[in-house]
């Protein structure tokens, strides 16, 4: 109840009938075993995933299609003159917020969830800082997608991430802004899932608002993602039908 709807201690303390010590001494002890969890793989019972590292890891050996995506959460606002005020600031929501990034597989079952950084942090600085890009070189053969706060890794290595094309200029011809349009459109489809697995985790109310100071955000965030993880890792891989042309040896008499 703590992790999905964010109640104090003494509620819970009142709801279970305990002292408040109880409670916080439960959570203290709780929180720390299911963030070393890890996030559990599709398909492969007993085998957790912990770092980036054993995300490409694994995405290499299984042919994983990677997606990729950041996201905010809005955390307590710190008192006038703190050094460190400035730096949680988002630019994008214009609130104190702290960033995160989710990485999941063409289905939306999430690998990692994590890489928490200052939410004035650009979304592929914070990957970058996190050591994606020699992960990129490690695994030549990872392919990700990605929206465009990524552009920077998608042109360092463009047959690794994928993301939205260039907007074709004004005088472009019509026929070049209906191709640009149906491959964003295409783009889009493709990385949509890992948008779906980050509005799972605000689901749960520490990941829409963080009261708690910004320093334990990390100590909340890995336990809920672990436990969602373990719900989507239990849906069964989807098998495409192949559209490949096969041709037809010999002709009828």
């Amino acid at each position: 109840m703590y992790l999905r709807h964010q109640l104090p201690h003494e509620v819970l303390a009142e709801l279970f009938d305990v002292d408040r010590s109880t409670v916080s001494a439960a959570v203290r002890q709780v929180r720390p075993l299911l963030a070393a969890r890890g996030f559990p793989v599709p398909d492969r019972p007993g085998v957790r995933l912990r770092t980036l590292a054993d995300v490409f890891a694994y995405a290499e050996a299984e042919g994983v299609e990677l997606r990729l995506d950041g996201a905010e959460t809005q955390g307590r606002r710190p008192q006038t003159g703190r050094p460190e005020r400035r730096a949680f600031v988002s630019g994008k929501r214009k609130q104190n917020t702290i960033k995160t990034t989710t990485f999941s597989d063409g289905q939306g079952r999430m690998l990692l969830s994590g890489v928490v950084r200052p939410g004035r942090m650009h979304d592929q600085t914070a990957v970058r800082t996190e050591g994606i890009a020699e992960q990129f070189r490690l695994h030549p053969s990872v392919r990700s997608q990605a929206d465009a706060g990524y552009a920077g890794p998608a042109k360092e290595f463009p047959d690794q991430v994928t993301a939205p094309p260039k907007r074709p200029k004004d005088d472009a011809c019509d026929g070049n802004k209906r191709a640009w349009n149906e491959a964003r459109r295409r783009q889009s489809s493709a990385r949509i899932c890992v948008e779906h697995t980050n509005a799972e985790l605000r689901q749960r109310a520490p990941l829409r608002r963080f009261t708690r100071r910004r320093d334990t955000y990390d100590e909340t965030h890995l336990p809920i993602a672990g436990l969602v993880s373990d719900r989507s890792a239990r849906c069964p891989t989807r098998r495409r039908t192949s559209t490949e042309l096969v041709l037809v040896h010999g002709k009828a008499s």
